[in-house]
């Protein structure tokens, strides 16, 4: 079993987040663990990146090499286009279409059709969907549900993880973020039924 995934955004959008939960949720499985993280400016908005391997085998490298990763998972979509060149030819590509507001955005639309073109992909306005959970900031985690059929670590693991992440700020954090979680892997099921 192994997962090779990078996780792309600006900084803000909980990429951290979804990268501890995948690890803490790794590590009660009893599985070998290697996060990464690259932050662009050291403010919010400023670029984030993170690599995150998991397997039941030792791994020698934190990096993931380009073409080597099964997931691609991104909050925020021209960060998406950035890192598309790690996805392996039969990986799976989990993109917010939802972008962090900049100036001198180029046009979604274009960007959303660069993403169309990877053959196996779950694209979703993230934030619609965590407003429905009861918090915007809950993106992170409805991108991460709408990832959790197609990771090899499982959902179990990846529930653990988020009750130890979430647990300690309090049960209403805790069900705001399950709820997104949740909404997430619903839409992405309904998605993949439908190709």
């Amino acid at each position: 079993m192994h997962d090779n995934i990078i996780l792309a955004g600006v900084g803000g959008q909980g990429i951290l987040s979804i990268s501890a939960v995948l690890a803490l949720g790794a590590l009660s499985k009893n599985l070998y663990v290697k996060q990464s993280e690259v932050h662009g400016m050291s403010q919010r908005g400023g670029a984030v990146l993170s690599h995150i391997r998991i397997s039941d085998s030792e791994i020698q490298s934190v990096l993931i090499p380009n073409g080597k990763a099964n997931a691609l998972i991104s909050v925020e979509p021209m960060e998406t286009l950035r890192y598309f060149s790690y996805l392996s030819k039969d990986g799976y590509l989990i993109s917010n279409t939802d972008p962090y507001e900049s100036d001198n955005y180029p046009e979604i639309e274009k960007i959303i059709s660069e993403l169309n073109k990877v053959p196996n992909r779950i694209l979703l306005d993230a934030g619609k969907l965590a407003l429905r959970a009861g918090n915007k900031k809950s993106a992170n985690m409805v991108v991460l549900g709408a990832a959790s059929p197609f990771l090899n670590l499982g959902e179990e693991a990846i529930l653990e993880g988020m009750m130890a992440f979430f647990t300690p700020k309090g049960e209403r954090t805790v069900s705001i973020n399950m709820d997104a979680y949740k909404f997430g892997k619903e839409i992405a099921l309904e998605m993949m039924q439908k190709k």
